[in-house]
């Protein structure tokens, strides 16, 4: 029955009924572009509250929900959505991030799971099985904390720090 299937536009991507209605982040996370040296194998392409969904319909079927992305491209590009994160500042008050923070803590919490693959690809070749950030996903959390690579070398610094301990100078007996 292929033969009567419709092809969809490449950038719309499949969501759950659920996320359609919500407010949470779309974060949309480019991988694979990044050539020569560098940090990190991963960029925010875009991280918004505003959505488009589209909704298609078959006849004898439930309506199917996709979010329309401008530019997207399945070979580079995840899509995830996240709930408002905060933060506390210096001050020891809540303050909400943005969206380009929230997309570098997702980012850097799948940076494990980014396949390697060469950026460029013939016009004949199909669209890969896999997408190009493959991770699973845990479905439940008792407590999720997140620390941003910052936080993590500055604890790990103070760690080294309160470690070392003072040794006396050797005396030197004749």
């Amino acid at each position: 029955m292929a033969f009567f299937q419709r092809n969809l536009p490449r950038n719309l991507v499949q969501i759950h009924p659920h996320n359609v209605s919500n407010k949470d982040w779309v974060i949309v996370l480019e991988a694979g572009t990044i050539v020569g040296r560098s940090p990190q194998r991963f960029r925010v392409a875009r991280a918004t509250l505003e959505r488009k969904v589209v909704t298609k319909r078959h006849i004898f079927s439930r309506p199917e929900h996709y979010l329309f992305i401008e530019g997207y491209d399945s070979r580079i590009h995840g899509v995830y959505f996240c709930p408002q994160l905060y933060a506390y500042d210096p001050d020891k008050m809540l303050v909400p991030l943005s969206g380009d923070e929230i997309g570098r803590l997702i980012g850097h919490a799948l940076e494990g799971a980014i396949r390697q693959r060469r950026p460029w690809y013939q016009p004949s070749e199909p669209l890969p099985d896999e997408p190009i950030i493959n991770a699973p996903m845990q479905s439940e959390f008792d407590t999720l904390v997140v620390d941003t690579p910052v936080m993590r070398e500055a604890t790990r610094t103070s760690r080294l720090a309160s470690s070392v301990v003072q040794l006396p100078a050797p005396t030197v007996r004749d």
